[in-house]
């Protein structure tokens, strides 16, 4: 998910609220070595790299992440199937729940 912010345009209040809410914030900003990359490999580490190198880094990131997805893809859909399943159920129960109640009251009324 990205987000563009003009910090420019907000008051120190909404700094501090902006602040509280994003876990990370990004500015534009310029390269001055365009050749020579820091990226994030992860939990904080940084890692220094070639521009190639770096372009090189992401496709194969991306290329693992895509795999990942694959593989879990089946299994969340089949959770997602249970979970429709319950539901319908619960409804189910539900609805019965409440017409023998409805049922019980006028019977005790008569």
């Amino acid at each position: 998910m990205a987000q563009s912010v003009n910090i420019t345009e907000l008051s120190l209040s909404q700094l501090e609220m902006l602040k509280n809410q994003l876990d990370q914030m990004y500015v534009p900003g310029k390269l001055h070595d365009v050749e020579h990359v820091l990226i994030d490999v992860g939990t904080g580490y940084y890692v220094e790299k070639s521009a190639d190198d770096a372009k090189d880094f992401f496709k194969r990131k991306i290329d693992f992440l895509t795999k990942q997805m694959e593989k879990i893809q089946p299994a969340l859909q089949e959770k997602h199937a249970m979970k429709q399943a319950i539901m319908e159920m619960m409804s189910q129960k539900i609805q019965q729940l409440t017409a023998m109640g409805t049922s019980q009251a006028a019977t005790a009324k008569a």
